[in-house]
Parts: structure tokens; C-alpha cells; sequence
């Protein structure tokens, strides 16, 4: 039964401290758990058996662990688990390009207060200042904020 505890315990930290470095990297919550754990289970093996035993499981555990990790670096395990695309989007675009303020639009949906309306030939989502506008509506630009559009009537 102390085999089963101790190799348990080691187990559990070990794949604690690899759960901390693929899936939550930056909390160090749980690495720091998987540390506490493995040494918990050195602890356990001092305790359980003698000095000499002991000493190797905690000889054997530290190199098994750099060696996992290190394999696991070399390898590119690791990879297949994170994401390696980044974002390219922009937090400014340009659906925006060509509008100005006063220039007139057609309503395609009734806007409550937003809906739809076509300016230069192409839709966008807009936003009424002033409530309810319906279906057909001439409208008019008055702002342009983070990509929104505010119209009136």
C-alpha cells in the first residue's frame, strides 16, 4: 500500500506541474500544487522507508521529471497543444472607408435603433440617434465612432 501512495503522490505531481506548463500557463497555481505534491511524495518516501531508499526515489523522481520535460521540449509534444497562429486582425479596418458625415443613406431595415442601411452601394449596421426609423428611410450620417455609424432621419 505505501508503494501505491508514493507512487501516487509522484505521479500526481508530475502531471500537475506538466498541466501547469501546457494548459494554464501564467496562474502557476497548480504548478506550484504539482511541486507541493511530488515533494510530498519525497516526504512520504523518508518517512515510510529508510534513508538510503529514500534517497534514491528522490534521485529517481528528479530525473524522471527533467527528463519528461526535457523530452517532452525537444520532441515537440508539447506543440500539438498550443496555439501557434496569432491574431492578424486589426482593431481598426477599413468597412468604414469612404463614408463621411451628412452623406445620405437608404433604410433596408427599420432601425430600433439599429438596424440596416445601404450608403455607396454597400450595407452596413447602423445606429439611430434619434429612436425608431423605418423601413425606406432617407437617413443621414452625423457620426462616426468605433466603427458605428449614427444616423438621423
Amino acid at each position: 500500500m505505501t508503494w501505491l501512495i508514493l507512487i501516487s503522490l509522484l505521479t500526481i505531481g508530475l502531471i500537475l506541474v506538466i498541466t501547469e506548463i501546457l494548459f494554464v500557463p501564467g496562474t502557476t497555481l497548480v504548478g506550484i500544487l504539482g511541486v507541493f505534491v511530488t515533494i510530498g511524495g519525497i516526504y512520504y518516501a523518508f518517512i515510510s522507508f529508510d534513508n538510503q531508499f529514500a534517497w534514491i526515489i528522490l534521485g529517481l523522481t528528479l530525473l524522471l521529471n527533467f527528463s519528461v520535460l526535457v523530452y517532452g521540449f525537444r520532441s515537440g509534444v508539447w506543440k500539438k497543444f498550443a496555439l501557434k497562429e496569432s491574431i492578424t486582425s486589426r482593431a481598426f479596418d477599413d468597412r468604414l472607408l469612404g463614408l463621411e458625415v451628412g452623406m445620405e443613406g437608404k433604410t433596408i431595415s427599420d432601425l430600433k435603433p439599429i438596424g440596416k442601411a445601404e450608403f455607396l452601394n454597400r450595407i452596413f449596421e447602423v445606429k439611430s440617434n434619434s429612436g425608431f426609423i423605418s423601413v425606406g428611410s432617407k437617413v443621414f450620417i452625423t457620426k462616426l465612432e468605433n466603427n458605428t455609424i449614427i444616423v438621423k432621419k
